[in-house]
């Protein structure tokens, strides 16, 4: 992707988890969420069996995954949830 990255907003379910999670957990949420706002699309999609659903996106690295929505008319980033199996 090209331009400008999406701005990142949290629901208030994901910031609640995010405030309670380990610092080094919030800092690598932050880099999955950093690399999914320069690429949104860079990341799997929630279910590929929904053609309908293709701006729902998750990025995860070891035990811990993010929920998103890629807002193309807004050029932002809806964090729907945050889950860590920690």
């Amino acid at each position: 992707m090209s331009g400008q990255p999406y701005a990142v907003r949290l629901s208030v379910p994901a910031g609640k988890v995010l405030a309670g999670l380990p610092e080094h957990v919030e800092e690598t949420v932050w880099d999955l969420l950093g690399a999914a706002a320069a690429d949104p699309w860079g990341f799997g999609q929630w279910d590929a069996g929904d053609t309908e659903g293709e701006d729902v996106r998750f990025a995860s690295t070891g035990r811990l995954s993010v929920v998103y929505f890629a807002n193309r008319a807004l050029l932002h980033l809806s964090v729907l949830a945050i889950v860590w199996l920690g």
